[in-house]
Order: C-alpha cells, then structure tokens, then sequence
C-alpha cells in the first residue's frame, strides 16, 4: 500500500497558513510518514516547482495539481503527469477567472515560493470561480493529459452534491473524493479517494490515506483509477 495525501495546500491558498511554505509541506509529509503528496492550491499550480524540488530532496512521491473552482462554485481536484503540463493548464485557466486584485487583509496572502526560495505575492484574487464548468471542466483538464474529480463531495460548502443536488448523469469523473462518509448518490463504478485538505501542518493525516497503487506517483494513481492497476 502507498500512504498518500491527494489534497494539500501551501501558502499560495490565501485560506492557508502562510508558514505553509511547499518545501515544508513536503517535509512534513515525509515526516509523518507520506510516500505520495500532491499539491493543490486553489486555481494555481504555482508553488508545484518548488515543491517537486523538496519532494525529490526528500524521497517521497509528488504530483503536481490545482483545486479548480468552477463556475458552479464546486471545487474539483485536478492533477497532472508533470509539473510542466500543470503549470501550462495553469496559464490557460487564468484566462477564464476574474482577475480581481487582491486584498490580502481582507482575504490572506497567496505567497509564491519559487524553486530558490525567493517570495512573492500573487496580485490577483484566487479565490473566485472561473468561467468552465464542471462539465467542461473535466475536457479541459484531459487535454493536459490530466485526473480530475469533484472534492469533499459531502460537505456543505463547494462540494457538487450540496451544489447541483445530485451527481450528474454524463459527468466522467476519475475518481470522488470523500471526506467523511460516503453517500448512495455517487454511481459505484467511481473509485473513491480521500485526503487532508491541509491547509495548517496540523490537518495533515500522519500515515496519510493508504491506496493499493502499483507506485508513488502520477503513473501509478492513473493506473489504479483507470483501473488498471
């Protein structure tokens, strides 16, 4: 079994502590015992070079990701085979959200951590819904040879289930990621998965979240929900 982490945040989520620096966040994952941490703040992949930087120094698996908000306000987990491939998905769905500067005392800073330690602050708000929909969304993301599925569909807040009422018939979801229980809304044929959302070092999950891959990395989570592994 890989332990892993398929939702983490750094302090590019101006709703994350900002002593979430992504070189730490993969120290801590290795720390408490992470062989595969995925990256995921909200609507940027920027801190994923940094961060693959510091999984490699440790010895632990990295995917690089995004936590898209979409038009709907429902909030899915997108992931990519390369960091490169995220941050070019990354520049095209900037082109579909409001670029809304940002009150970091209003709404928290969103700290960019380049791959030498250099900071600096993303001017424009992260936290507002971009024109794609679920639906369009889950294209979009494959044309970057991406995984990407709705998150914590049973909570309240930006979840699908609470938003659209029930899971949509022509969606094509990778996977479903529950948080706390699982609902007889979600078809069973969809693989279910899980992580810490961590926003603080303290919502991380020590040993993770155990999954039956073949190994700790993009290859081997795609293999396994597709069903091949």
């Amino acid at each position: 079994m890989i332990r892993t982490d398929l939702h983490l945040h750094s302090c590019l989520s101006p709703c994350a502590d900002d002593d979430m620096d992504p070189f730490d966040v993969m120290r801590m994952a290795k720390l408490i015992g992470i062989d595969l941490a995925v990256l995921t703040d909200h609507n940027s992949s920027k801190n994923c070079p940094a961060a693959e930087i510091a999984a490699k120094e440790c010895g632990i698996g990295f995917i690089p990701g995004v936590e898209v908000t979409t038009s709907e306000e429902i909030h899915c987990i997108c992931l990519f085979p390369s960091v490169k491939l995220a941050m070019k998905f990354s520049e095209s769905y900037n082109r579909l959200r409001p670029l809304i500067r940002n009150r970091a005392d209003l709404f928290g800073n969103q700290l960019i951590v380049h791959a030498d330690g250099t900071i600096e602050e993303e001017p424009y708000m992260l936290y507002p819904a971009a024109s794609v929909s679920i639906m369009e969304l889950q294209f979009f993301v494959r044309m970057y040879d991406g995984l990407c599925w709705p998150a914590h569909v049973d909570r309240g807040g930006n979840s699908l289930l609470a938003i659209l009422g029930g899971w949509p018939e022509d969606l094509r979801a990778d996977a479903v990621e529950i948080k706390y229980r699982d609902t007889g809304d979600i078809p069973t044929s969809v693989k279910r998965v899980n992580g810490s959302d961590g926003h603080r070092f303290c919502d991380m999950q020590e040993d993770g979240y155990p999954l039956p891959l073949e190994s700790a990395d993009f290859e081997g989570l795609a293999r396994y929900l597709r069903g091949a592994g």
